[in-house]
């Protein structure tokens, strides 16, 4: 059986779909949580971005979609330090700034997420890495600089990582705990281990989590609930769910159509 050809949510992420209000307009000011930044997109291609300390009150006529991410400012100081950084340079305020790649990000949030735990953990990690990165290098007044480390993981680094993907411990699985094992920054070694394997830790681990679940199905008469319970998915509605946006088939529909052909 060939492997699935899965696209990466983290790169090239879908587009959402124009908001119903264009602008967002300002209004009066209030107190925010001193602690976190708010970074939201209402529409493809435009950011808003809120520092820590400060707030904005939109009156908007109408309906909006609108993507907002949390950001606490130990996730800033710490992507800061891995780019060898004293403190992070603080984050300009935005309101309507374009930004494509910070947008898609953020869009890329509610269409990935997908009722597996440990699968959506290691998203929400690397989405955070990429966004913090993103909003350091482009939205800070003074810009941290990021230089890409070259080459790939070493083949026994590699490996290890392999094999803690395939553990059943969330601990292994976490993208700490990963790039702690490698002995490098969770940004360097999410850009290693892509180097390494053509995709980033969340996308190999949810290939990998695809073909085990064909093998099941294709080779075991184990329901689609067992299935799904065995890959930690939440319900048999979210694995279906799942499985059918990455193969275009429902799990039982994918389990005839092969077993007719053999």
């Amino acid at each position: 059986m060939s492997k699935p050809n899965l696209r990466d949510p983290l790169e090239n992420p879908p587009v959402a779909p124009e908001a119903r209000q264009s602008d967002l307009p300002a209004a009066d000011r209030r107190p925010a949580d001193a602690e976190m930044a708010r970074v939201l997109t209402a529409r493809s291609g435009v950011v808003t971005i809120i520092p820590a300390g400060s707030s904005a009150r939109w009156d908007i006529p109408g309906l909006v979609n609108v993507v907002q991410l949390y950001l606490p400012h130990t996730t800033l100081e710490r992507v800061a330090g891995e780019a060898d950084q004293t403190r992070p340079g603080n984050l300009l305020e935005r309101t309507g700034h374009p930004d494509t790649i910070t947008s898609r990000l953020l869009i890329s949030a509610a269409d990935a997420l997908e009722g597996n735990e440990t699968l959506d953990a290691l998203f929400r990690h690397q989405l955070t890495d990429l966004l913090a990165t993103r909003l350091l290098a482009s939205h800070a007044g003074a810009p941290t600089t990021f230089q890409p480390i070259t080459g790939g993981l070493s083949p026994m680094t590699l490996r290890r990582a392999i094999e803690r993907l395939r553990s059943d411990s969330e601990e292994d699985v976490s993208l700490a705990g990963l790039a702690s094992d490698a002995g490098l920054s969770r940004f360097h070694f999410c850009r290693a281990f892509k180097e390494s394997t053509g995709l980033s830790p969340h996308a190999w681990l949810r290939q990998h989590q695809l073909e085990q679940a064909m093998n099941m199905l294709r080779d075991t008469d184990a329901s689609v609930v067992s299935v799904a319970a065995e890959l930690g998915y939440a319900s048999q509605t979210a694995f279906a769910a799942a499985f059918r946006k990455l193969t275009g088939e429902t799990p039982s529909d994918w389990r005839r159509r092969v077993r007719w052909q053999q």
